[in-house]
């Protein structure tokens, strides 16, 4: 089998490579990154595993903006599936470029999307969307089914496709799937996170290097689950072969404040100590809850989140450390 993954030196495509040739029969792995810096993206996979045959692994620097070079991807490499994992996932950044960030989703989603067509290629397909696109549900946990009412440049975009593949599995049979990514973490999560940015700042503490941070709240309540489950997770939607939309979480709300304390209890210190709440920092109309109903991925496709809370975060707590 042979697997094309954009975005494959981010933390999806790390652990998604590392599941597919630790688990998977590969032929071969194509991965197009904007830096794929190859020395980076190997001593990331040899630290969850350094028995791979990383040898089945290329990098490439190929323009997913430009849709020739897209379609000269699709006939040469011919791949048997695709996992789209490129572009920007920094909802606060599509706020300060909306235009570039929403182009920028779209535009890449739908070179690939075309160059398929146009090669009467109908390749096994997933696509992240993201729990941003939910309204406000309260404290309903939000499903397949939910309302929709994206209120940001990058979950406009992310709802736009999600439209796009429901009409792209009907017109053309297409096993092309959209799951609907909540709050996922990992080792190489980038530090402008919240959930990295409690850590560092945790560290950054216990070594006298700061003596407080500001965050917009406490209160506030996510699903976080451990981006190793989660592309695990994507690569079971796409061997089912009937393309369909799956809500991809835990299933378990935190609030920021559990995140706190688990943290700092780490390095043996209050977190009330060292936090300060600025609910400025908010943006307008956060919901206070966001947590998955996974039934319909438990059910159809027997999968169900693996990590806990805890050792998500002990897991990202001694990376930084390097125990």
């Amino acid at each position: 089998m042979k697997y094309l993954i954009t975005g494959i030196t981010g933390q999806d495509g790390i652990h998604l490579t590392n599941f597919l040739l630790n688990n998977k029969k590969v032929d071969s792995i194509l991965g197009i990154s904007r830096s794929p810096d190859s020395t980076k993206f190997l001593q990331n996979l040899n630290y969850l595993n350094n028995s791979l045959d990383t040898k089945k692994v290329s990098l490439n620097k190929s323009n997913l903006y430009n849709e020739k070079e897209v379609s000269n991807i699709i006939t040469d490499y011919n791949p048997d599936f695709i996992f789209n994992l490129s572009g920007p996932s920094s909802v606060y950044n599509s706020f300060k470029q909306p235009g570039d960030s929403y182009n920028s989703i779209i535009s890449i989603f739908d070179n690939l999307i075309n160059a398929c067509i146009v090669n009467k290629r109908f390749i096994n397909f997933f696509q992240p969307s993201s729990s941003e696109m939910f309204a406000d549900n309260g404290n309903l946990k939000l499903h397949e089914q939910s309302k929709y009412e994206p209120l940001s440049p990058y979950a406009k975009a992310k709802y736009d496709i999600h439209q796009k593949i429901s009409t792209l599995r009907n017109e053309h049979d297409w096993n092309i799937n959209s799951g609907i990514l909540f709050n996922h973490e990992s080792e190489f999560r980038k530090d402008d996170y919240l959930f990295m940015k409690i850590i560092n700042n945790a560290i950054q503490i216990k070594n006298k290097k700061i003596t407080s941070f500001t965050l917009g709240s406490l209160d506030l309540i996510r699903d976080w689950s451990y981006a190793k489950d989660t592309t695990e997770a994507m690569y079971y939607i796409t061997e089912d072969l009937v393309g369909d939309d799956y809500v991809i979480g835990s299933g378990e709300g935190k609030s920021i404040k559990e995140l706190a304390l688990t943290v700092f209890d780490f390095f043996d210190l209050d977190y009330s100590d060292y936090i300060q709440v600025d609910s400025k920092l908010l943006r307008e109309q956060t919901p206070n809850t966001i947590v998955a109903d996974t039934k319909k991925i438990n059910n159809k496709i027997g999968w169900s989140n693996k990590t806990s809370f805890e050792s998500l975060i002990e897991k990202c707590i001694k990376f930084k450390l390097k125990l």
